[in-house]
């Protein structure tokens, strides 16, 4: 039994064998009230049992952290005002259900589904079909929401870290705000914000409604409005590109604020594409690999052309083989970022068990 929660809503489902065989679940978070929290999650995981075939074998979740997920400890959440001081989640719903428990975060387990049934098999399916010989095995995940996650899989294994903090990005530092945590401008508050601040209103508003003034379907200041989303990307790409240099792999989006990519992503993708010097001025890319949006014909053309010639091995009439290209794709989720989570908690719940 899976769920992703976050705090307005928990979506509540079951997998089996890689396919989902409990439609969505529904119920609104209750972030503040831990007593009406524990009995949602406990009546959401009851609902999803009552229309199973069997009985199940784990439950394995998303929440939010920080949290001692090796233990099921959920610790002091700034969403989640009633789980501070530490809450034994993990252990409590194993007591109730009498299964093992088993919690991530969202990142973690949207990368680990992409990696495994998403994202990662899709794009090693492109380049088999152009007849090239290149695959990835790395994947790095984004999800863009209430707050700012990711996920890091290598070669078929999540990292989580010794600390379990393996890929936590939200820390970065900002781009354009000194001093503060990337996340006060990759997340939904971010867009509101600083939508608020260039117009000088005091009404709150979604990143949805931002998206609605930018677009030109409600009233409002577009500029303003396709500013904020720049800005936006503009520190979204500063953190990717910093994550890209560590962890070289295919990059996939998700979250709900992906619907308004088309203006985030541009000064994202220009951002992971500046130059630096050197003291010497030589000029370089940020990046040694070149980044690819395969939402783009021509990039996605030349992601998949052939790149590898043949050189000469000195002294010899022999050849080997030669890549020069250094190239990764950036794409965004097609499976669904509650899906690929979903997935991903399944075939972690698997691994874990495995190892048990």
């Amino acid at each position: 039994m899976t769920l992703d929660a976050g705090g307005t809503n928990l979506l509540f489902s079951a997998i089996a064998g890689g396919r989902e065989i409990v439609a969505p679940i529904h119920y609104p978070s209750a972030p503040d009230d831990l007593d009406r929290m524990l009995a949602t999650l406990v009546e959401g995981f009851e609902e999803v049992r009552r229309q199973l075939p069997a009985a199940p074998a784990a439950i394995s979740f998303a929440f939010p952290g920080p949290a001692d997920y090796a233990h099921g400890v959920i610790g002091d959440l700034p969403n989640f005002p009633s789980f501070r001081g530490g809450v034994a989640l993990g252990p409590f719903l194993a007591r109730h259900f009498g299964i093992p428990v088993f919690i991530d975060n969202d990142g973690n387990l949207f990368a680990y589904g992409e990696a495994l049934a998403g994202a990662l098999p899709e794009i090693n399916a492109l380049l088999a079909n152009a007849g090239s010989d290149r695959r990835y095995r790395n994947l790095l995940g984004f999800t863009f929401g209430t707050g700012f996650g990711a996920g890091a899989v290598l070669d078929g294994r999540l990292l989580t870290g010794d600390n379990g903090c393996g890929c936590d990005v939200y820390p970065f530092r900002n781009r354009l705000l000194p001093g503060m945590i990337c996340e006060e401008s990759v997340s939904a508050r971010a867009v509101g914000r600083v939508y608020r601040e260039l117009t000088g209103t005091d009404a709150p508003l979604t990143p949805k409604q931002v998206f609605d003034i930018a677009e030109g379907s409600a009233p409002g200041d577009r500029a303003a409005a396709m500013e904020s989303f720049r800005r936006f990307g503009c520190v979204a790409g500063d953190v990717i590109a910093q994550a890209l240099t560590i962890i070289d792999g295919v990059v996939v989006l998700g979250g709900g604020l992906t619907g308004a990519a088309r203006y985030f992503l541009p000064p994202m993708l220009e951002e992971m594409r500046t130059r630096f010097t050197t003291c010497a001025g030589d000029s370089m890319p940020r990046l040694q690999m070149e980044v690819c949006d395969l939402s783009d014909s021509s990039e996605r053309a030349a992601f998949l052309a052939a790149d590898t010639r043949r050189v000469a091995i000195p002294g010899s009439d022999a050849t080997a083989p030669y890549c020069p290209a250094r190239r990764t794709a950036l794409v965004l989720t097609n499976l669904g970022t509650s899906r690929a989570v979903a997935l991903g908690a399944w075939a972690y719940a698997l691994h874990s068990l495995d190892n048990r």
